[in-house]
Protein backbone atom coordinates (compact mmCIF):
# COMPACT_ATOMS: atom_id res chain seq x y z
CA UNK A 1 0.00 0.00 0.00
CA UNK A 2 2.80 2.35 -0.23
CA UNK A 3 2.03 5.56 -1.78
CA UNK A 4 -1.51 4.54 -2.53
CA UNK A 5 -4.88 5.38 -1.09
CA UNK A 6 -6.75 4.39 1.84
CA UNK A 7 -10.27 5.66 2.85
CA UNK A 8 -11.41 4.90 6.29
CA UNK A 9 -15.46 5.22 6.95
CA UNK A 10 -16.01 6.13 10.69
CA UNK A 11 -13.88 6.48 13.35
CA UNK A 12 -13.86 5.70 17.07
CA UNK A 13 -12.32 2.50 17.90
CA UNK A 14 -12.12 0.65 15.20
CA UNK A 15 -11.78 3.25 12.49
CA UNK A 16 -9.45 5.51 14.33
CA UNK A 17 -7.06 2.36 15.42
CA UNK A 18 -7.08 1.28 11.82
CA UNK A 19 -5.95 4.25 10.56
CA UNK A 20 -3.00 5.55 13.28
CA UNK A 21 -1.71 1.63 12.52
CA UNK A 22 -1.54 2.14 8.84
CA UNK A 23 0.16 5.38 9.02
CA UNK A 24 2.82 3.88 11.28
CA UNK A 25 3.24 1.52 8.87
CA UNK A 26 3.67 3.52 5.91
CA UNK A 27 4.62 7.24 5.55
CA UNK A 28 3.41 7.51 2.28
CA UNK A 29 0.06 6.11 1.81
CA UNK A 30 -2.59 8.49 1.78
CA UNK A 31 -5.00 7.84 4.52
CA UNK A 32 -8.11 9.74 4.89
CA UNK A 33 -10.78 9.43 7.31
CA UNK A 34 -14.55 10.06 7.09
CA UNK A 35 -16.96 11.01 10.08
CA UNK A 36 -20.27 11.76 10.32
CA UNK A 37 -20.42 13.17 13.84
CA UNK A 38 -18.29 15.69 14.95
CA UNK A 39 -15.79 13.63 16.60
CA UNK A 40 -13.67 11.33 15.21
CA UNK A 41 -12.09 9.29 18.33
CA UNK A 42 -13.79 9.86 21.36
CA UNK A 43 -14.57 7.74 24.99
CA UNK A 44 -18.27 6.39 24.21
CA UNK A 45 -17.49 3.81 27.26
CA UNK A 46 -17.21 7.38 29.53
CA UNK A 47 -20.40 8.74 28.66
CA UNK A 48 -22.16 8.01 31.23
CA UNK A 49 -19.46 9.38 33.67
CA UNK A 50 -19.49 12.30 32.12
CA UNK A 51 -23.57 12.84 33.04
CA UNK A 52 -22.73 11.95 36.54
CA UNK A 53 -20.08 14.25 36.87
CA UNK A 54 -17.64 11.98 37.63
CA UNK A 55 -15.53 13.17 34.26
CA UNK A 56 -16.24 16.46 35.13
CA UNK A 57 -14.64 18.22 31.56
CA UNK A 58 -16.29 17.31 28.21
CA UNK A 59 -12.53 17.24 26.42
CA UNK A 60 -11.57 14.60 28.35
CA UNK A 61 -13.85 12.42 26.47
CA UNK A 62 -11.84 13.23 23.51
CA UNK A 63 -9.35 10.27 22.53
CA UNK A 64 -7.56 12.39 19.50
CA UNK A 65 -9.06 15.10 17.67
CA UNK A 66 -8.47 15.98 13.60
CA UNK A 67 -6.11 18.33 14.48
CA UNK A 68 -3.88 15.37 16.20
CA UNK A 69 -4.32 12.72 13.58
CA UNK A 70 -3.24 15.67 11.23
CA UNK A 71 -0.13 16.96 12.98
CA UNK A 72 0.55 13.80 14.26
CA UNK A 73 0.11 11.10 11.66
CA UNK A 74 -0.53 13.12 9.04
CA UNK A 75 -3.96 11.76 8.50
CA UNK A 76 -6.84 13.88 6.77
CA UNK A 77 -9.92 13.32 9.27
CA UNK A 78 -13.37 14.97 7.63
CA UNK A 79 -15.79 15.09 10.75
CA UNK A 80 -19.47 16.24 9.74
CA UNK A 81 -18.66 13.99 6.57
CA UNK A 82 -21.26 11.24 5.65
CA UNK A 83 -20.33 8.59 2.90
CA UNK A 84 -23.33 7.76 1.28
CA UNK A 85 -22.63 5.37 -1.44
CA UNK A 86 -19.90 3.29 -2.48
CA UNK A 87 -19.22 3.04 -6.48
CA UNK A 88 -16.74 -0.37 -5.83
CA UNK A 89 -16.29 -0.56 -9.94
CA UNK A 90 -14.86 3.10 -9.87
CA UNK A 91 -13.40 2.26 -6.49
CA UNK A 92 -14.75 5.90 -5.18
CA UNK A 93 -17.02 6.73 -2.56
CA UNK A 94 -19.74 9.55 -2.25
CA UNK A 95 -19.76 12.15 0.30
CA UNK A 96 -21.83 14.54 2.07
CA UNK A 97 -20.38 17.54 3.98
CA UNK A 98 -23.40 17.68 6.41
CA UNK A 99 -21.94 21.67 7.28
CA UNK A 100 -22.31 23.02 3.30
CA UNK A 101 -24.70 20.50 1.94
CA UNK A 102 -21.67 19.92 -1.00
CA UNK A 103 -21.55 16.13 -2.34
CA UNK A 104 -18.57 15.18 -4.14
CA UNK A 105 -16.97 11.35 -4.60
CA UNK A 106 -13.30 10.44 -3.42
CA UNK A 107 -11.53 7.79 -5.18
CA UNK A 108 -9.70 4.68 -2.91
CA UNK A 109 -7.62 1.80 -3.40
CA UNK A 110 -8.32 0.21 -0.11
CA UNK A 111 -11.49 1.50 2.08
CA UNK A 112 -12.36 0.52 5.17
CA UNK A 113 -15.45 0.25 6.88
CA UNK A 114 -16.05 1.51 10.49
CA UNK A 115 -19.98 2.76 10.33
CA UNK A 116 -20.44 0.97 14.10
CA UNK A 117 -23.69 0.43 15.42
CA UNK A 118 -27.23 2.41 16.09
CA UNK A 119 -29.09 2.25 19.17
CA UNK A 120 -32.24 0.22 19.26
CA UNK A 121 -35.60 2.16 19.23
CA UNK A 122 -38.14 0.14 18.29
CA UNK A 123 -41.93 1.42 17.04
CA UNK A 124 -43.11 1.64 20.70
CA UNK A 125 -45.80 4.71 20.29
CA UNK A 126 -44.40 8.26 22.09
CA UNK A 127 -40.77 7.06 21.12
CA UNK A 128 -39.76 10.03 19.71
CA UNK A 129 -41.57 12.66 22.19
CA UNK A 130 -38.75 14.96 24.21
CA UNK A 131 -37.29 14.39 27.03
CA UNK A 132 -36.51 10.10 25.84
CA UNK A 133 -32.85 9.69 24.87
CA UNK A 134 -30.08 7.70 23.75
CA UNK A 135 -26.39 7.49 25.14
CA UNK A 136 -23.69 6.89 21.76
CA UNK A 137 -22.17 10.09 21.18
CA UNK A 138 -21.30 13.28 23.05
CA UNK A 139 -24.26 14.85 21.78
CA UNK A 140 -26.27 12.93 23.73
CA UNK A 141 -24.85 13.81 26.41
CA UNK A 142 -25.26 17.58 26.13
CA UNK A 143 -28.79 17.27 25.55
CA UNK A 144 -29.65 14.88 28.35
CA UNK A 145 -27.78 17.52 30.63
CA UNK A 146 -29.48 20.01 28.78
CA UNK A 147 -33.21 18.58 29.56
CA UNK A 148 -31.58 17.78 33.16
CA UNK A 149 -31.10 21.58 34.13
CA UNK A 150 -33.69 22.87 32.33
CA UNK A 151 -36.92 21.19 33.86
CA UNK A 152 -34.85 19.69 37.18
CA UNK A 153 -35.47 16.28 36.28
CA UNK A 154 -35.60 14.28 39.86
CA UNK A 155 -37.01 11.00 38.27
CA UNK A 156 -35.76 9.25 35.70
CA UNK A 157 -36.57 5.74 33.82
CA UNK A 158 -33.80 3.90 32.44
CA UNK A 159 -35.47 1.27 29.76
CA UNK A 160 -32.85 -2.07 29.75
CA UNK A 161 -30.96 -2.75 32.49
CA UNK A 162 -27.50 -3.55 30.42
CA UNK A 163 -24.12 -2.23 30.09
CA UNK A 164 -25.56 1.44 29.66
CA UNK A 165 -28.91 1.04 31.59
CA UNK A 166 -26.74 -0.15 34.69
CA UNK A 167 -23.66 2.66 33.79
CA UNK A 168 -26.42 5.05 33.25
CA UNK A 169 -28.44 4.44 36.40
CA UNK A 170 -25.14 4.56 38.67
CA UNK A 171 -24.95 7.87 37.50
CA UNK A 172 -28.30 9.70 37.61
CA UNK A 173 -28.29 8.16 41.33
CA UNK A 174 -24.69 9.94 41.65
CA UNK A 175 -26.89 13.26 40.32
CA UNK A 176 -29.33 13.19 43.10
CA UNK A 177 -32.32 11.52 40.70
CA UNK A 178 -34.62 8.79 42.03
CA UNK A 179 -34.61 5.63 39.25
CA UNK A 180 -36.78 3.01 38.23
CA UNK A 181 -35.04 0.85 35.83
CA UNK A 182 -37.38 -1.43 33.33
CA UNK A 183 -35.62 -4.48 31.74
CA UNK A 184 -38.13 -7.47 30.06
CA UNK A 185 -35.73 -10.40 31.02
CA UNK A 186 -35.94 -11.47 34.57
CA UNK A 187 -33.31 -10.55 35.49
CA UNK A 188 -30.83 -7.18 35.19
CA UNK A 189 -27.41 -7.82 33.08
CA UNK A 190 -29.10 -10.27 30.37
CA UNK A 191 -25.58 -11.74 28.99
CA UNK A 192 -24.70 -13.30 31.95
CA UNK A 193 -26.73 -16.03 34.06
CA UNK A 194 -29.50 -14.85 36.58
CA UNK A 195 -27.74 -16.29 39.65
CA UNK A 196 -25.34 -13.85 39.06
CA UNK A 197 -26.59 -11.20 37.91
CA UNK A 198 -29.50 -11.20 40.67
CA UNK A 199 -26.58 -10.34 43.32
CA UNK A 200 -26.16 -7.15 41.37
CA UNK A 201 -30.32 -7.03 41.25
CA UNK A 202 -30.46 -6.90 44.97
CA UNK A 203 -27.32 -4.42 45.30
CA UNK A 204 -29.17 -2.02 43.11
CA UNK A 205 -32.28 -2.25 44.91
CA UNK A 206 -30.34 -1.66 48.31
CA UNK A 207 -29.20 1.73 46.98
CA UNK A 208 -32.36 2.99 46.06
CA UNK A 209 -32.96 1.73 42.30
CA UNK A 210 -36.70 0.64 41.31
CA UNK A 211 -36.24 -2.48 39.52
CA UNK A 212 -39.04 -3.52 37.24
CA UNK A 213 -38.01 -6.92 35.50
CA UNK A 214 -40.25 -8.81 33.38
CA UNK A 215 -41.71 -6.01 31.66
CA UNK A 216 -42.19 -3.81 28.98
CA UNK A 217 -42.76 -0.30 27.71
CA UNK A 218 -45.45 -0.80 25.78
CA UNK A 219 -46.02 3.39 25.24
CA UNK A 220 -45.05 6.86 26.12
CA UNK A 221 -47.52 9.92 26.44
CA UNK A 222 -47.13 13.50 27.60
CA UNK A 223 -47.64 14.08 31.06
CA UNK A 224 -47.81 17.57 32.80
CA UNK A 225 -45.37 20.00 33.05
CA UNK A 226 -43.16 18.23 30.78
CA UNK A 227 -43.67 14.88 32.63
CA UNK A 228 -43.85 11.39 30.54
CA UNK A 229 -46.06 8.61 31.50
CA UNK A 230 -44.20 5.15 30.94
CA UNK A 231 -46.95 2.26 30.50
CA UNK A 232 -45.95 -0.98 31.18
CA UNK A 233 -47.51 -4.13 29.89
CA UNK A 234 -48.06 -4.81 33.44
CA UNK A 235 -50.70 -2.47 33.65
CA UNK A 236 -48.42 0.05 35.95
CA UNK A 237 -47.44 3.40 34.78
CA UNK A 238 -44.59 5.09 35.74
CA UNK A 239 -44.49 8.99 35.87
CA UNK A 240 -41.26 10.10 34.67
CA UNK A 241 -39.25 13.39 33.94
CA UNK A 242 -36.78 11.98 31.59
CA UNK A 243 -36.44 8.05 29.73
CA UNK A 244 -33.30 6.66 28.78
CA UNK A 245 -33.28 4.18 26.14
CA UNK A 246 -30.94 1.62 27.00
CA UNK A 247 -31.93 -1.17 25.29
CA UNK A 248 -29.10 -2.43 22.96
CA UNK A 249 -27.19 -1.90 19.69
CA UNK A 250 -27.80 -3.42 16.21
CA UNK A 251 -24.88 -3.30 13.03
CA UNK A 252 -24.77 0.04 11.27
CA UNK A 253 -24.42 -1.70 7.76
CA UNK A 254 -27.18 -0.02 5.10
CA UNK A 255 -23.85 1.34 2.82
CA UNK A 256 -22.14 -1.74 3.19
CA UNK A 257 -25.80 -3.66 2.05
CA UNK A 258 -26.58 -1.27 -0.48
CA UNK A 259 -23.23 -1.77 -1.98
CA UNK A 260 -23.77 -5.62 -2.21
CA UNK A 261 -21.29 -6.47 0.24
CA UNK A 262 -21.88 -9.93 1.70
CA UNK A 263 -24.32 -9.33 5.11
CA UNK A 264 -24.61 -12.61 7.56
CA UNK A 265 -26.92 -14.16 9.10
CA UNK A 266 -26.29 -11.94 12.08
CA UNK A 267 -26.92 -8.67 10.54
CA UNK A 268 -23.41 -7.81 10.24
CA UNK A 269 -20.75 -7.74 7.46
CA UNK A 270 -18.93 -11.17 6.49
CA UNK A 271 -15.51 -10.54 6.77
CA UNK A 272 -12.51 -13.40 7.18
CA UNK A 273 -9.93 -13.39 9.20
CA UNK A 274 -7.82 -10.03 8.06
CA UNK A 275 -11.12 -8.38 8.21
CA UNK A 276 -11.29 -8.19 4.63
CA UNK A 277 -15.14 -8.43 2.93
CA UNK A 278 -16.47 -10.19 -0.08
CA UNK A 279 -15.09 -7.34 -1.88
CA UNK A 280 -11.25 -7.48 -2.41
CA UNK A 281 -10.52 -3.99 -1.50
CA UNK A 282 -13.36 -3.60 1.35
CA UNK A 283 -12.09 -4.44 4.76
CA UNK A 284 -14.75 -3.76 7.85
CA UNK A 285 -14.54 -3.28 11.35
CA UNK A 286 -15.92 -3.01 14.76
CA UNK A 287 -19.33 -3.55 16.30
CA UNK A 288 -21.03 -3.50 12.58
CA UNK A 289 -19.01 -6.86 11.43
CA UNK A 290 -19.72 -10.55 12.43
CA UNK A 291 -17.14 -12.09 14.10
CA UNK A 292 -16.34 -15.52 14.72
CA UNK A 293 -16.57 -17.06 18.80
CA UNK A 294 -13.63 -18.08 19.86
CA UNK A 295 -15.37 -21.43 21.95
CA UNK A 296 -17.78 -22.43 19.47
CA UNK A 297 -16.78 -21.11 16.28
CA UNK A 298 -20.06 -19.78 15.43
CA UNK A 299 -20.56 -16.34 14.43
CA UNK A 300 -21.51 -13.51 16.76
CA UNK A 301 -22.10 -9.95 17.46
CA UNK A 302 -20.46 -8.63 20.19
CA UNK A 303 -20.09 -4.52 19.87
CA UNK A 304 -17.23 -4.49 22.59
CA UNK A 305 -14.62 -1.36 22.01
CA UNK A 306 -11.32 -3.97 22.68
CA UNK A 307 -12.28 -6.49 19.86
CA UNK A 308 -12.88 -3.08 17.80
CA UNK A 309 -9.51 -1.53 18.54
CA UNK A 310 -8.03 -5.10 17.56
CA UNK A 311 -9.66 -5.38 14.75
CA UNK A 312 -8.77 -2.13 12.82
CA UNK A 313 -5.38 -2.92 14.01
CA UNK A 314 -5.56 -6.10 12.10
CA UNK A 315 -6.84 -4.89 9.18
CA UNK A 316 -4.26 -2.40 8.89
CA UNK A 317 -1.64 -5.31 9.00
CA UNK A 318 -2.98 -6.86 6.64
CA UNK A 319 -3.71 -3.70 4.63
CA UNK A 320 -0.22 -2.49 4.83
CA UNK A 321 1.56 -5.83 4.35
CA UNK A 322 5.23 -5.79 5.69
CA UNK A 323 6.74 -8.40 8.84
CA UNK A 324 2.75 -7.91 10.55
CA UNK A 325 0.46 -9.22 7.56
CA UNK A 326 0.07 -12.66 8.92
CA UNK A 327 -1.94 -11.56 11.77
CA UNK A 328 -5.40 -12.99 12.04
CA UNK A 329 -8.21 -11.88 14.28
CA UNK A 330 -9.06 -15.02 15.80
CA UNK A 331 -12.32 -14.54 17.52
CA UNK A 332 -14.49 -13.06 20.44
CA UNK A 333 -14.95 -14.41 23.99
CA UNK A 334 -16.91 -11.21 25.04
CA UNK A 335 -14.89 -10.48 27.72
CA UNK A 336 -16.58 -7.62 29.41
CA UNK A 337 -16.99 -5.99 33.27
CA UNK A 338 -19.85 -3.40 34.75
CA UNK A 339 -19.28 -1.92 37.55
CA UNK A 340 -22.41 -0.30 39.52
CA UNK A 341 -22.69 1.07 43.35
CA UNK A 342 -19.16 0.27 43.99
CA UNK A 343 -19.65 -3.66 43.06
CA UNK A 344 -18.03 -5.21 39.85
CA UNK A 345 -19.55 -7.54 37.28
CA UNK A 346 -17.17 -9.41 34.93
CA UNK A 347 -18.01 -11.81 32.73
CA UNK A 348 -15.50 -13.86 29.64
CA UNK A 349 -16.62 -16.64 27.33
CA UNK A 350 -19.54 -19.07 27.39
CA UNK A 351 -22.56 -18.37 29.80
CA UNK A 352 -24.69 -21.08 31.21
CA UNK A 353 -27.69 -19.46 29.41
CA UNK A 354 -26.08 -20.67 26.04
CA UNK A 355 -25.00 -24.01 26.82
CA UNK A 356 -28.38 -24.72 27.80
CA UNK A 357 -29.47 -23.60 24.89
CA UNK A 358 -26.70 -25.46 22.41
CA UNK A 359 -27.65 -29.02 24.62
CA UNK A 360 -31.41 -28.29 23.89
CA UNK A 361 -30.84 -27.95 20.34
CA UNK A 362 -28.86 -31.23 20.66
CA UNK A 363 -25.23 -29.62 19.47
CA UNK A 364 -24.20 -29.02 22.50
CA UNK A 365 -21.13 -29.16 25.01
CA UNK A 366 -20.93 -31.80 28.00
CA UNK A 367 -20.45 -29.19 30.85
CA UNK A 368 -20.22 -28.91 34.26
CA UNK A 369 -19.66 -25.83 36.73
CA UNK A 370 -18.22 -24.71 40.10
CA UNK A 371 -19.88 -21.83 42.54
CA UNK A 372 -16.98 -20.76 44.97
CA UNK A 373 -17.12 -17.32 47.22
CA UNK A 374 -13.07 -16.49 48.14
CA UNK A 375 -11.70 -12.90 49.71
CA UNK A 376 -10.42 -11.02 47.20
CA UNK A 377 -7.04 -10.99 49.25
CA UNK A 378 -5.58 -12.86 52.26
CA UNK A 379 -8.41 -12.97 54.66
CA UNK A 380 -5.82 -11.92 57.89
CA UNK A 381 -5.18 -8.75 55.73
CA UNK A 382 -7.75 -5.90 56.54
CA UNK A 383 -10.80 -5.70 54.17
CA UNK A 384 -10.38 -8.68 52.61
CA UNK A 385 -13.83 -8.45 49.88
CA UNK A 386 -15.48 -11.43 49.13
CA UNK A 387 -15.76 -12.51 45.29
CA UNK A 388 -18.63 -14.73 43.81
CA UNK A 389 -17.22 -16.50 41.17
CA UNK A 390 -18.88 -19.04 39.01
CA UNK A 391 -16.37 -21.45 36.16
CA UNK A 392 -17.53 -23.44 33.56
CA UNK A 393 -15.82 -26.25 32.28
CA UNK A 394 -16.12 -29.04 29.62
CA UNK A 395 -16.81 -32.45 31.80
CA UNK A 396 -14.11 -34.56 30.38
CA UNK A 397 -11.75 -32.53 29.38
CA UNK A 398 -11.62 -29.85 31.92
CA UNK A 399 -11.16 -27.50 29.07
CA UNK A 400 -12.13 -23.41 30.12
CA UNK A 401 -15.69 -22.81 28.60
CA UNK A 402 -16.68 -19.31 30.41
CA UNK A 403 -16.42 -17.42 33.67
CA UNK A 404 -18.55 -15.13 36.08
CA UNK A 405 -17.14 -13.31 38.77
CA UNK A 406 -18.35 -10.36 41.42
CA UNK A 407 -17.62 -8.45 43.94
CA UNK A 408 -16.73 -5.28 45.61
CA UNK A 409 -12.60 -5.33 44.62
CA UNK A 410 -10.09 -8.18 42.73
CA UNK A 411 -13.42 -8.99 40.34
CA UNK A 412 -11.32 -7.73 36.89
CA UNK A 413 -7.62 -9.56 37.11
CA UNK A 414 -9.43 -12.60 38.09
CA UNK A 415 -11.52 -12.92 35.11
CA UNK A 416 -8.84 -11.34 33.14
CA UNK A 417 -6.70 -13.66 34.51
CA UNK A 418 -9.22 -16.70 32.83
CA UNK A 419 -10.16 -15.07 29.96
CA UNK A 420 -6.48 -15.33 28.66
CA UNK A 421 -6.19 -19.24 29.56
CA UNK A 422 -9.22 -19.67 27.72
CA UNK A 423 -7.59 -17.68 24.94
CA UNK A 424 -4.89 -20.16 25.01
CA UNK A 425 -7.18 -22.90 24.81
CA UNK A 426 -6.69 -23.98 28.86
CA UNK A 427 -8.35 -26.04 31.42
CA UNK A 428 -8.92 -26.27 34.47
CA UNK A 429 -5.49 -27.44 35.12
CA UNK A 430 -3.92 -24.93 34.26
CA UNK A 431 -5.68 -22.21 36.83
CA UNK A 432 -5.08 -25.07 39.41
CA UNK A 433 -1.39 -24.49 38.42
CA UNK A 434 -1.09 -21.05 37.29
CA UNK A 435 1.35 -18.98 39.28
CA UNK A 436 0.16 -15.60 40.26
CA UNK A 437 1.52 -12.77 42.32
CA UNK A 438 0.98 -12.55 46.10
CA UNK A 439 1.43 -10.11 48.83
CA UNK A 440 -1.66 -10.73 51.34
CA UNK A 441 -2.93 -7.07 50.54
CA UNK A 442 -3.27 -7.71 47.03
CA UNK A 443 -4.27 -11.68 46.90
CA UNK A 444 -3.76 -15.24 48.47
CA UNK A 445 -1.07 -17.68 48.18
CA UNK A 446 -4.41 -20.36 46.83
CA UNK A 447 -5.54 -17.03 44.38
CA UNK A 448 -9.42 -17.18 43.70
CA UNK A 449 -8.16 -18.38 40.11
CA UNK A 450 -6.41 -21.31 41.61
CA UNK A 451 -9.38 -22.16 43.79
CA UNK A 452 -11.47 -21.89 41.27
CA UNK A 453 -9.06 -24.92 39.38
CA UNK A 454 -8.69 -26.85 41.90
CA UNK A 455 -12.67 -26.92 43.05
CA UNK A 456 -12.90 -27.74 39.15
CA UNK A 457 -9.91 -30.22 38.85
CA UNK A 458 -11.39 -32.29 41.83
CA UNK A 459 -14.73 -32.66 39.73
CA UNK A 460 -13.07 -33.77 36.65
CA UNK A 461 -10.60 -36.15 38.01
CA UNK A 462 -13.77 -37.42 40.03
CA UNK A 463 -12.44 -36.74 43.47
CA UNK A 464 -15.47 -35.49 44.31
CA UNK A 465 -18.75 -35.37 42.79
CA UNK A 466 -20.84 -32.00 42.65
CA UNK A 467 -24.71 -31.21 42.94
CA UNK A 468 -26.06 -27.94 42.04
CA UNK A 469 -29.43 -26.23 43.59
CA UNK A 470 -30.69 -25.87 40.22
CA UNK A 471 -31.22 -29.90 40.18
CA UNK A 472 -32.90 -29.99 43.33
CA UNK A 473 -36.20 -30.40 42.01
CA UNK A 474 -35.67 -33.29 40.19
CA UNK A 475 -33.47 -35.34 43.01
CA UNK A 476 -34.69 -36.19 46.25
CA UNK A 477 -31.24 -36.40 48.33
CA UNK A 478 -30.86 -36.24 52.30
CA UNK A 479 -29.99 -32.60 52.26
CA UNK A 480 -27.11 -32.23 55.08
CA UNK A 481 -26.21 -28.59 56.49
CA UNK A 482 -22.42 -29.13 57.99
CA UNK A 483 -22.78 -25.36 59.45
CA UNK A 484 -23.12 -24.77 63.30
CA UNK A 485 -26.02 -24.97 64.79
CA UNK A 486 -26.62 -20.83 65.52
CA UNK A 487 -25.93 -20.30 61.22
CA UNK A 488 -28.59 -23.19 60.81
CA UNK A 489 -30.90 -21.51 62.77
CA UNK A 490 -30.49 -18.36 61.46
CA UNK A 491 -31.94 -19.69 57.86
CA UNK A 492 -32.01 -23.31 56.17
CA UNK A 493 -33.27 -25.57 53.91
CA UNK A 494 -36.48 -27.24 55.32
CA UNK A 495 -36.10 -30.72 56.07
CA UNK A 496 -32.23 -30.32 55.93
CA UNK A 497 -30.46 -32.34 58.86
CA UNK A 498 -28.00 -30.53 60.53
CA UNK A 499 -24.42 -32.38 61.83
CA UNK A 500 -21.76 -29.74 62.20
CA UNK A 501 -18.73 -30.49 60.23
CA UNK A 502 -16.73 -30.79 63.26
CA UNK A 503 -18.94 -33.87 64.21
CA UNK A 504 -19.34 -35.51 61.19
CA UNK A 505 -16.71 -38.73 62.12
CA UNK A 506 -18.77 -39.17 65.27
CA UNK A 507 -22.18 -38.86 64.26
CA UNK A 508 -22.06 -40.79 60.71
CA UNK A 509 -24.26 -43.34 62.35
CA UNK A 510 -26.87 -41.05 62.47
CA UNK A 511 -27.06 -40.81 58.30
CA UNK A 512 -28.72 -43.39 56.56
CA UNK A 513 -26.01 -45.66 53.85
CA UNK A 514 -28.84 -45.78 50.96
CA UNK A 515 -29.90 -42.51 51.06
CA UNK A 516 -28.03 -40.10 48.08
CA UNK A 517 -26.14 -37.38 50.35
CA UNK A 518 -25.93 -33.48 49.32
CA UNK A 519 -23.84 -31.68 51.55
CA UNK A 520 -23.33 -27.79 51.80
CA UNK A 521 -22.51 -25.21 54.42
CA UNK A 522 -22.19 -21.38 53.77
CA UNK A 523 -20.06 -21.00 50.95
CA UNK A 524 -18.88 -24.69 49.88
CA UNK A 525 -16.04 -25.44 51.82
CA UNK A 526 -16.53 -27.02 54.99
CA UNK A 527 -19.06 -29.24 53.35
CA UNK A 528 -16.45 -30.13 50.27
CA UNK A 529 -14.00 -31.45 53.46
CA UNK A 530 -17.18 -33.32 54.98
CA UNK A 531 -17.63 -34.53 51.41
CA UNK A 532 -14.20 -35.91 51.43
CA UNK A 533 -14.80 -37.58 55.07
CA UNK A 534 -18.26 -39.24 53.95
CA UNK A 535 -17.47 -40.95 50.46
CA UNK A 536 -14.44 -42.44 52.19
CA UNK A 537 -16.37 -44.31 54.69
CA UNK A 538 -19.08 -45.22 51.84
CA UNK A 539 -21.81 -42.82 51.40
CA UNK A 540 -23.03 -41.41 48.35
CA UNK A 541 -22.22 -37.54 49.08
CA UNK A 542 -22.33 -34.58 46.28
CA UNK A 543 -21.35 -30.92 47.41
CA UNK A 544 -23.94 -28.50 46.83
CA UNK A 545 -21.54 -25.84 44.95
CA UNK A 546 -21.35 -22.37 46.33
CA UNK A 547 -23.02 -23.63 49.58
CA UNK A 548 -26.39 -21.84 51.30
CA UNK A 549 -25.19 -18.34 49.99
CA UNK A 550 -26.01 -19.67 46.43
CA UNK A 551 -29.31 -21.43 47.50
CA UNK A 552 -30.85 -17.93 48.69
CA UNK A 553 -29.27 -16.46 45.13
CA UNK A 554 -30.86 -19.19 42.87
CA UNK A 555 -34.16 -20.55 45.29
CA UNK A 556 -34.73 -17.00 46.89
CA UNK A 557 -36.73 -18.16 49.73
CA UNK A 558 -39.01 -15.96 51.67
CA UNK A 559 -37.28 -13.26 54.05
CA UNK A 560 -33.58 -14.21 52.44
CA UNK A 561 -33.19 -11.01 51.06
CA UNK A 562 -33.40 -11.62 47.47
CA UNK A 563 -37.17 -11.79 46.88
Amino acid sequence: MTGKKLLVVGGVAGGASCAARARRLSENADIIVFEMGPYVSFANCGLPYYVGNVITEEDDLLVATPEKFRDWFNIDVRINSEVTAIHREDREVSVRDLQTGRTYRESYDTLVLSPGSVAVKPPIPGIGMPGIFTVKDIPDTRVILDWMSRHRTRHCTVVGAGFIGLEMTENLKRRGLDVTVVEMQRQVMPAVDPEMADFVGEHMKAHGVELRLQAQVTEFTAGDKHRIAVRLNTGEIIDTDMVILAIGVRPQVQLAEAAGLAIGTTGGIVVDESMRTSDPFIWAVGDAVQARDRILGQECLVPLAGPANRQGRNAADAIMGGVASHRRFTGIQATSICGVFGMSLAATGLAEKKLKQLLESGCGLSYDKVFLHPDHHAAYYPDAKTITLKLLFETDSGRLLGAQALGMEGVDKRIDVIAMAIQKEGTVFDLEDAELCYAPQYGSAKDPVNLAGMVAANIVRKEVDNAHWQDLGNADPLILDVREPDEFDKGHVPGAVNIPLGQIRSRMSELPENVEIWAHCFVGKRSYYATRILSQNGFRVKNLSGGYLMHLAVNKPEGSGYN
